[in-house]
């Protein structure tokens, strides 16, 4: 027994000393969160400046959407898109001039069939496979000797820690803590800038806050993807007693223009294939609920024709497939929450949208009541074998088309995208229509199902997006730029958030970082003469038209 005694209090205190041994830590110049196609580039641009930098790939799939099915690139102007951004699409160009790129089709056979981003006379690729895609950014991150770190943010107190508006370090999921002297937070839902205490807006502004015309709440001028016919909204069609069908709020979401907290809806980017060698059918998802389409097969016997998706032919008669219609893969309203949402509850919306899409796919392929002509076409296609092996076929991201967006130095505003005001801080181009998919789903005025919040309105010419929007208040964080969740209204991150304009936005934030880290000061404190002759250097197009034009 007296062994015994002696023995536990130096074995507790052995134990105390093991608790008390810090976390592993690593240390770079600069933290980029989020493996996106944006953190990409701003790690090859980083590691071009001669800086240490730690990419932190937080869902396991790195490139983003540009490597999970969006291969139809909506630039607006390909000519606004330079540097390393410009690089990846040549690079994919360089890809397809290679005969053995074309596998099951040519490329003649390609442009004959109407597809576009493989002209005979341009420079670059803007449509390509999603397995292309990821593989020349693998390539790209070897040569420039970054490896992607598997980690995930701790988002619970303390996971970043700060010394006044000066960000140390954050903390991983695994304990793990990364310090840096700059940090990018470039995630599709800025859960870093949120982590550090920085203002952020989710949902849309009012039209008054900023001048505007195209923010907050849209019924009127929610033309396109809308029901053209009455269709019933009730569980028993007339009866208002019965209750709604599932994803129908009770009544209109508020008076035009008025600010909300509704998102624009997601889905996910659909590479299928009509080559039967590579055609996988499509899935019946596991949890399938009629009820989750009996709207559909209602418009279809309302009156509708349409095959409501959108696919646009990549090389080798693969697809990149896209929301159409009034019900199609965009599942309406469903992820408001995500934005902020804790882990558990995003990996719950993300199954819930798999099996909304998967299940809306399925019916429309194999159910009697939809038309035999949209089941022929629906039949006809498959997911792609070759494409997302790892994830059964199905891409492993889900289309966030927006989430937090910072609220900055600077706001980007509609006024900014329509040319009425320009800004002098230039570090990258956006020329996208402002364009917003649907948020809500309601039973209008006169009982019928109507879809509310899409609006396509086209800039006139390209603009510049101002280093300011990339910046937080000064008195929140000296050190952190996001290039993703930018400064911007709902209406004009509706031009902003395009996968080109966010490599752009990246890589020029990275510039940045160099010069405040070489100058020893904050990146407000980054003089703009000096960024801009850098961008300019490396290719980057900060005016329109660009000189010598």
């Amino acid at each position: 027994m007296p062994v015994l005694r002696a023995f536990l209090p130096a074995m507790f205190s052995l134990v105390a000393a093991a608790q008390q041994v810090p976390p592993p830590v690593q240390r770079a110049d600069v933290c980029i969160y989020g493996a996106t196609s944006a953190g990409v580039m701003a790690a090859i641009a980083g590691k071009q400046l001669g800086l240490s930098v730690v990419l932190i790939d937080n869902d396991g799939w790195v490139g983003g959407l540009t490597t999970a099915g969006l291969g139809a690139t909506d630039v607006g102007n390909k000519d606004a898109i330079g540097g390393l951004a410009r690089g990846f699409y040549r690079r994919l160009r360089e890809h397809y001039d290679r005969p053995e790129a074309w596998r099951v089709q040519s490329r003649e056979q390609f442009r004959r069939a109407g597809h576009r981003g493989h002209e005979a006379d341009a420079d670059a690729a803007w449509t390509f496979e999603p397995s292309v895609a990821q593989a020349t950014m693998a390539a790209m991150l070897r040569e420039a000797g970054v490896e992607p770190l598997r980690a995930r943010l701790d988002r619970g107190p303390g996971g970043v820690v700060k010394a006044g508006a000066h960000l140390l370090r954050m903390r991983t999921e695994a304990g793990a803590w990364i310090e840096a002297r700059v940090f990018l937070d470039c995630g599709y839902e800025g859960d870093l800038l949120a982590a550090a205490g920085c203002d952020f807006r989710v949902g849309r502004e009012a039209n008054t806050e900023y001048g505007e015309t195209l923010d907050g709440v849209q019924t009127g001028n929610a033309r396109f993807h809308q029901f053209g016919v009455a269709v019933d909204p009730y569980v028993v069609q007339g009866d208002p007693a019965s209750g709604l069908l599932p994803g129908i709020d009770a009544g209109p979401p508020g008076a035009d223009g008025s600010s909300d907290t509704g998102v624009q809806a997601y889905c996910f980017r659909i590479c299928a294939t009509d080559d039967e060698a590579n055609r996988v059918p499509w899935p019946k998802p596991d949890g399938y609920d009629p009820r989750d389409h009996e709207l559909l097969l209602r418009w279809f016997e309302a009156g509708n024709t349409l095959a409501p998706w959108h696919p646009v032919g990549m090389p080798n008669r693969k697809t990149d497939s896209n929301n159409n219609g009034a019900i199609s893969s965009d599942w309406i309203g469903q992820n408001h929450d995500w934005p902020t949402a804790d882990q558990a509850t995003r990996e719950r919306i993300f199954a819930a949208h798999r099996r909304y899409q998967q299940g809306l796919l399925w019916t429309l392929a194999n159910d009697p009541r939809v038309p035999a002509a949209v089941r022929a076409e629906f039949n006809r296609f498959g997911l792609a074998r070759d494409e997302f092996v790892a994830t059964g076929h199905w891409p492993p991201l889900l289309y966030v088309r927006e989430a937090r967006r910072l609220v900055g130095e600077a706001v980007v505003t509609e006024r900014h995208c329509m040319g009425a005001e320009a800004v002098a801080d230039v570090v990258g181009l956006g020329a996208y229509a402002m364009d917003s998919h649907n948020v809500h789903r309601y039973v209008a005025a006169d009982g019928s199902v109507r879809n509310e919040g899409d609006v396509q309105v086209k800039v006139p010419k390209p603009y510049g997006i101002p280093l300011r929007a990339l910046l937080p208040k000064r008195a929140q964080a000296d050190n952190l730029l996001v290039p993703v969740c930018c400064s911007a209204t709902h209406i004009a991150y509706g031009s902003i958030r395009m996968e080109p304009v966010f490599m752009v936005l990246a890589e020029s934030a990275m510039h940045a970082a160099a010069l405040a880290l070489r100058g020893d000061r904050g990146v407000h404190d980054v003089p703009y003469a000096e960024l801009q002759r850098q961008l300019l250097a490396a290719g980057q197009v900060l005016q329109w038209p660009p000189p010598g034009r």
